[in-house]
């Protein structure tokens, strides 16, 4: 049993796939370019700024 695909319906299973790679890779990247904060650089952060209210922020962890 062959499938038969027409010209778009390949260009956008191609589209679609490369798509979810880029954004998959792009996460990544974001993730990476965070700098690293030390829990006594973390510390003083918060002394000296308080922590931030749950209303005003989110945060989100990644694991590469």
């Amino acid at each position: 049993m062959a499938l038969k695909l027409d010209d778009k319906k390949i260009k956008l299973l191609i589209k679609e796939g490369v798509k979810e790679a880029m954004d998959a890779q792009m996460i990544k990247l974001g993730a990476f370019l965070i700098p690293y904060v030390s829990e006594a650089e973390q510390k003083n952060i918060v002394k000296l700024y308080k922590w931030p209210s749950r209303k005003a922020s989110r945060s989100y962890q990644v694991e590469l």
